[in-house]
């Protein structure tokens, strides 16, 4: 295909004249996601990438796009997203126990999102029921194939990459619930604390659980006690990321309460913000100033409503929102000052 020679200026009229005019445009904000995909793209092929490095990219956004179009329908649904061993095999207890898991969430009007496989996956898209749940299956060359309750499910998608897949659970799960596994399961344990740890996902249940005769989790928080946090390598209030549970009943009943009083967070600058499904008292607001002080950089906790910023006019306008300045530092703080307002409430 012979190249036709474009200045930079016919290139920037060429794409606001696609996204204004061709293009399903309501916002602003709509507006300049396509013109600045549209500006990277051509970036790209302005470079002379590899055709590898088109393949990647085109994949990923596929895979990103078709995630997103998936979920959308499900955002005001709570959804949990169970990890573990694809190999624990239907007569081992933990199959079991993650079946019933599954059942109570279901039970309790949340959706569970699995990796699709067979194992501890396939006990969680069985215990949910038919159409409750969510499989989000890696394609590799010697690996399984989905499960069969969700491998004909609309609601499966398939994923080349390892990293879109991590990014679909950790965006689309308001917790996680997590049974033993082996490299995979200890991969994505570890990648969802480094994330919660340094705040790049939002605060939210973490659980690891096993069967009563099984010492695996305990074990493992002995490792991460004894070598990460007695050496310094993590501090004690990430230590507040990890729940540990023994029945399906608490985990339902801990996520719930999760969000009985608190809501969501967001921050913007300096502030965080927290959104309440109910307003906080005077005294709860006290006790926050007196007991979670080290989570703040200046100032004291204090109770507002959606005006508080322009960004938050439009979104949730009867709850009430808890504002202030955090470190930024004790993201494991955050767990204890959420648990603390919903055991308070």
């Amino acid at each position: 295909m012979q190249n036709t020679p474009y200045t930079q200026s016919d290139l920037e009229d060429s794409i606001n004249n696609l996204s204004t005019n061709l293009c399903n445009v309501s916002t602003d904000e709509q507006l300049n996601f396509l013109q600045n995909s549209l500006t990277s793209l051509t970036k790209l092929q302005a470079g002379d990438p590899e055709l590898s490095d088109m393949n990647l990219i085109q994949k990923a956004i596929e895979e990103l796009v078709q995630s997103f179009l998936l979920f959308k329908d499900y955002r005001d649904t709570r959804k949990v997203t169970i990890f573990g061993s694809s190999r624990t095999k239907l007569s081992n207890p933990n199959y079991l126990l993650t079946e019933k898991t599954a059942a109570h969430l279901v039970d309790s009007g949340m959706l569970v999102i699995t990796g699709a496989g067979p194992g501890i996956m396939e006990a969680g898209n069985k215990g949910a029921g038919k159409g409750n749940s969510f499989g989000l299956h890696i394609i590799l060359p010697f690996e399984q194939k989905p499960n069969a309750y969700i491998a004909e499910s609309e609601k499966m998608i398939p994923y080349n990459y390892f990293f879109t897949r991590k990014l679909i659970f950790v965006k689309e799960s308001d917790a996680f619930v997590l049974f033993p596994g082996g490299f995979g399961t200890q991969d994505e344990a570890f990648e969802v604390l480094t994330l919660m740890q340094t705040g790049r996902c939002s605060p939210r249940p973490f659980i690891i659980i096993n069967h009563d005769n099984s010492n695996y989790w305990d074990d493992w928080r002995t490792y991460v006690q004894s070598h990460l946090l007695d050496r310094d390598y993590i501090s004690p209030d990430d230590m507040n990321l990890i729940k540990l549970l023994s029945s399906p009943i608490e985990v339902s009943d801990y996520i719930n309460h999760f969000y009985s009083t608190y809501h969501s967070i967001r921050y913007i600058s300096d502030t965080a913000c927290i959104r309440l499904n109910s307003p906080l008292s005077p005294s709860i607001l006290n006790d926050l100033n007196t007991h979670f002080k080290h989570l703040l950089s200046s100032g004291t906790f204090e109770l507002t409503d959606n005006t508080c910023f322009k960004k938050e006019v439009s979104l949730y306008p009867e709850k009430q929102r808890l504002l202030f300045n955090f470190n930024h530092k004790s993201y494991g703080g955050l767990i204890s000052l959420i648990e603390f307002i919903n055991d308070h409430s």
